[in-house]
């Protein structure tokens, strides 16, 4: 699933490619993956132009001239792709926006969804959510007080979107891993010290992760060399079996709260 670097990627990449661009055509394959009626849907976005393009936490927020939002969230499965008909990927499209002869192509979208909200609308659906991790208003001292408000594993509260913003399977075993805390730690047994580590390794973590594409590998255009680029760069996730970069032990898999975590237990403590 994208998570926050992911979103962050396609935020600059479609910035680059749409933003400024008037929306010349509409097609919704599938009602489910979007919340009105769609001849409603197309005659709000239909001659529309993209104002910006923000991010939330997971989301996506495509920012319309009349003033409407389409709010994106990709959640499992979900991607996108831009560019002309001849080199869109062969999977069943969603939604598609044109602009012209290009087209930016929603795949995927089972579980995820692309809304039409209006401005004060949108605020609403994510107002529950915590604070973006990278911005600069988000201290330590913050981090601090929010996570000494916190029991249980570690793992389960990196997920919690009320908590953090924008952290999910992969990027809660990369910040556990670089700031070497075990994602499986009762919050309550991590010592100051380890707890402010965290925090450093959240945004080095996060930050690594954007400039290098993410994780996800799907291209979101024909000729995309960034999108990605942060799979090989991974230190637990996905590595079950494989030996620790760091000290040589075997990466072990736990599953906590229904998600695989990955770690290593000899310099993970």
């Amino acid at each position: 699933m994208p998570e926050l670097p992911e979103m962050e990627n396609y935020k600059i990449l479609l910035s680059q490619m749409i933003a400024g661009k008037t929306i010349t055509d509409v097609q919704v394959n599938r009602e489910k993956s979007i919340n009105v009626n769609p001849e409603l849907f197309k005659r709000s976005v239909l001659n529309q132009k993209i104002t910006t393009i923000n991010r939330r936490g997971k989301h996506l927020l495509f920012q319309l001239q009349n003033g409407q939002v389409l709010l994106l969230h990709l959640m499992l499965g979900g991607w996108m792709f831009y560019g002309q008909e001849a080199d869109k990927p062969k999977r069943t499209i969603q939604v598609q926006l044109s602009f012209g002869n290009e087209h930016l192509y929603f795949i995927g979208l089972r579980l995820g969804y692309l809304h039409l909200y209006s401005h004060q609308e949108a605020e609403e659906k994510l107002s529950h959510l915590g604070p973006e991790p990278l911005n600069s208003s988000f201290t330590l001292d913050e981090f601090i007080k929010r996570i000494g408000s916190k029991h249980g594993r570690l793992k389960t509260t990196l997920l919690d979107q009320e908590f953090i913003a924008g952290i999910g399977n992969c990027y809660s075993a990369e910040i556990c891993f670089d700031a070497e805390i075990l994602p499986t730690k009762d919050i309550d047994d991590i010592n100051p010290p380890s707890r402010s580590q965290l925090f450093q390794s959240m945004k080095k973590i996060l930050q690594v992760a954007i400039q290098n594409g993410g994780y996800m590998e799907n291209p979101i255009f024909k000729g995309d060399k960034k999108t990605g680029g942060f799979n090989p760069l991974c230190q637990v996730y996905d590595r079950e079996g494989e030996k620790c970069r760091r000290c040589g032990a075997t990466i072990k898999m736990e599953t906590i709260s229904s998600r695989k975590t990955f770690y290593c237990p000899d310099c993970q403590k």
